[in-house]
């Protein structure tokens, strides 16, 4: 099969301009999770995976590379596991294949690098901007936070991610948690605070 994998970070996001093309695919696979989140603990990223460790997957499409992972590693960790099954990568922003006549395009996994590593730092600037926003907004006396990520109640929060709730009360780690709720792993962590609030 050729496939398309799409991946938003939020429930509340639109997937419609990933899924443009999804007539040019046998099945197209949607992640609505933080891409923090590796591929392989994504509910759809681990349908993939079955998918080609059962051998019904020749070739992946994805709109740009960091629908795959945030940091380099992980995106050359999917790249490599994809290579090492014979599945062909196709970034449709950069028009490459990973695989050229069933080999390792050198040129892909340069500029695929390159990419991750772009896209890595920007992530890293930007939460350091909202760090320092942060920081100067308490010195400034006028940041007072938010309840959860919002101005819900821990009961209401917890109603809203029941099913991260569950899968903690379950024994389960908070990036399981997260993922299986589709959630990012810090959302997992609130809901484990909100949780141990409750108790205490």
């Amino acid at each position: 099969m050729k496939v398309k994998y799409v991946r938003v970070s939020t429930l509340e996001q639109n997937t419609a301009r990933q899924e443009k093309n999804e007539s040019e695919f046998d099945k197209v696979y949607v992640d609505k999770i933080s891409g923090a989140i590796s591929f392989f603990d994504r509910p759809q990223g681990k349908k993939i995976v079955d998918d080609i460790n059962n051998g019904k997957i020749h070739e992946v499409h994805v709109l740009s590379i960091d629908r795959v992972g945030r940091s380099i590693l992980d995106i050359l960790t999917v790249c490599k596991y994809l290579n090492d099954k014979g599945v062909n990568l196709y970034v449709e922003n950069i028009g490459m294949y990973s695989m050229v006549d069933g080999k390792q395009n050198p040129i892909f996994k340069m500029i695929v690098s390159v990419l991750g590593n772009v896209s890595e730092m920007e992530r890293d600037n930007m939460l350091e901007r909202q760090r320092q926003g942060i920081e100067i907004a308490k010195a400034k006396g006028v940041y007072k936070g938010r309840l959860h990520g919002s101005r819900m109640t821990t009961e209401e929060f917890l109603k809203k991610y029941k099913k991260v709730e569950v899968e903690l009360s379950n024994g389960e780690s908070l990036r399981r948690a997260a993922a299986l709720g589709g959630v990012s792993l810090g959302v997992a962590q609130r809901v484990k605070k909100a949780m141990n609030e409750r108790t205490n």
